[in-house]
């Protein structure tokens, strides 16, 4: 099943929002209904394929099968941009000029390398599609002429090392599949963001994802062991052991490199046995630093749960999450609430819980029961469906995130927090700034920003202000410009400034010995190096 091409995910999940929601956006932001909704898609106007008679028939025959090369306008469509709040709103209002020229279906590595040289043979750009579910730009490149390789057809188990523990899977593999794949075996990867749903395992290590349960799990990244890439020039693979002092780790350039340096056509990471238990309880604290102080306890001295996260008091009070409860108020909303989760056998979970219980009550915490983890679970992927009904009813909504050392996070997360108020405020349409701790480190944590407000008259250009604002004060606070979202387009000027004038020159360098022709997702984390 695709995904719905106006909005997230699937389109029976999707709700409008209570009276009650509607009613506090309209008195506490000014929200007013939109006159029009979504165009129809039938209703689109899409241009013709730009692609000249002869690249098509050249990459046609790479494929093998005719119905692998698509250029009919819905699947155009589906396949244009990602699922950011401004590449949904310019989708549903029928904008759709970075149109991919067709989309490709490859099933095999080979495949991949072929479609590669023939992009650089016929200067067509290349973008690597998995879940579709970018929300930084990284499928719309700096190219007018570009195909999207759509690797929903390599989705594979390919090797299963009980001993090693370890899994070799394809890139498209959607994460529900590949987590069912593995809990037949015993085994589970632990990888569960917010886009779990839909994104792909390629996607994930391109992105460097990391997910809810990263605090026991790790990162994807560091579950990653071996990568195969395609490139117009040839295949690189990379990781034939667990660790090694064998030179630099090569992995760590294809992990997070967004397609702008080869497509992943297999990764190799590490498994762990599928746990007995899992449960997921609240805890409650008077303020946000009150939390953020308890939570850099556990994950510097233990124990270190598997899930742990702290929303501040703006999201404890909306509870965002959870759109039949926005705006209860009273005391089962003072403070801030955090999320703990357990994963294991009985007897790891209750030790590690009692050691929680022992960090948080010193702290200042209290236990609020498993009723507060049980909601979040249940409704751990619903977010992305509830801007899509925030976006119907007329208000605007968006996150952003980043990340810092410990000692770096209160001043990161005042500076964002202001920045973004004062330039939608200045811009007529006032916000409601929400904030969590999403994952945390011995030596800092990332903050994951939701911000709420009116449309105004044009949403796309009264957001931009504010993201370049928060961007400035994300880099003036000593934060990282992406924790887990990845740079794509929106961020790469950013990300110029973070990694220096001589990294970006490395980095243009690797590219331009594996992509000669510049053809790999353009303009997408490096700046096109003109001659």
């Amino acid at each position: 099943m695709d995904m719905l091409w106006s909005g997230w995910g699937d389109p029976a999940k999707a709700a409008p929002l209570p009276d009650t929601v509607t009613g506090l956006m309209r008195d506490l932001l000014g929200v007013t209904p939109r006159e029009h909704g979504p165009a129809a898609l039938e209703e689109i106007a899409v241009p013709g394929s730009p692609l000249t008679g002869e690249a098509r028939q050249a990459l046609a025959a790479c494929l093998g099968e005719p119905d692998r090369l698509r250029t009919d306008a819905e699947t155009r469509i589906r396949h244009t941009r990602g699922k950011s709040t401004p590449d949904l709103l310019r989708i549903r209002a029928g904008e759709v000029d970075d149109i991919p020229a067709a989309v490709l279906l490859p099933a095999t590595h080979d495949e991949v390398l072929a479609v590669l040289r023939v992009c650089a043979e016929h200067q067509v750009a290349a973008v690597p599609f998995g879940g579709g579910t970018s929300v930084v730009g990284g499928l719309a490149p700096e190219r007018t002429t570009f195909v999207a390789l759509d690797l929903r057809l390599m989705d594979a188990l390919l090797d299963l090392d009980e001993v090693s523990r370890t899994a070799t899977l394809q890139p498209g593999l959607r994460a529900p599949r590949a987590e069912a794949l593995l809990n037949e075996r015993g085994f589970t990867l632990g990888h569960f963001p917010q886009s779990y749903e839909w994104a792909t395992i390629g996607g994930f290590a391109a992105a460097r994802s990391s997910g809810q349960a990263s605090a026991g799990y790790g990162r994807f990244d560091e579950m990653v062991l071996g990568l195969t890439v395609a490139t117009p020039e040839g295949t690189w693979e990379s990781g034939r052991a667990p660790r090694s002092a064998a030179g630099p780790d090569l992995r760590q350039l294809v992990l997070g490199s967004e397609g702008a340096l080869g497509v992943i056509t297999s990764v190799t990471v590490r498994i762990r046995p599928l746990p007995r238990k899992r449960f997921y309880e609240g805890w409650r604290f008077a303020s946000f630093e009150a939390g953020t102080a308890a939570l850099r306890r556990l994950a510097q001295d233990g124990p270190r749960p598997t899930v742990l996260r702290l929303s501040d008091e703006t999201e404890t009070f909306i509870g965002l999450a959870h759109p039949d409860r926005i705006g209860d108020g009273g005391t089962e909303s003072a403070g801030c609430m955090a999320i703990v989760g357990y994963e294991g056998t009985d007897a790891d979970t209750e030790r590690c819980r009692a050691g929680v219980h022992r960090v948080l009550t010193a702290e200042g915490g209290e236990c609020a029961g498993t009723e507060p983890g049980d909601r979040w679970a249940h409704g751990r992927y619903d977010a992305p469906y509830l801007r899509d009904a925030l976006l119907d009813a007329g208000a605007f909504a968006e996150t952003l995130e980043t990340a810092a050392f410990w000692s770096a996070l209160p001043e990161l997360y005042r500076n964002v927090r202001q920045a973004l108020t004062t330039a939608l405020t200045d811009a007529g349409t006032p916000p409601l700034v929400m904030c969590h701790v999403s994952h945390v480190y011995e030596n800092g944590a990332s903050l994951y920003f939701t911000v709420v407000s009116a449309q105004g008259e044009d949403p796309v250009a009264h957001w931009a202000p504010a993201k370049h604002a928060a961007n400035e004060a994300i880099l003036a606070a000593g934060g990282t410009i992406s924790h887990h979202h990845g740079v794509g387009t929106d961020h790469r000027d950013w990300y110029v400034r973070e990694a220096g004038p001589l990294g970006i020159r490395a980095l243009q360098a690797v590219k331009a010995e594996l992509d000669p022709a510049g053809v790999l997702n353009p303009g997408v984390l490096v700046p096109v190096r003109h001659p």
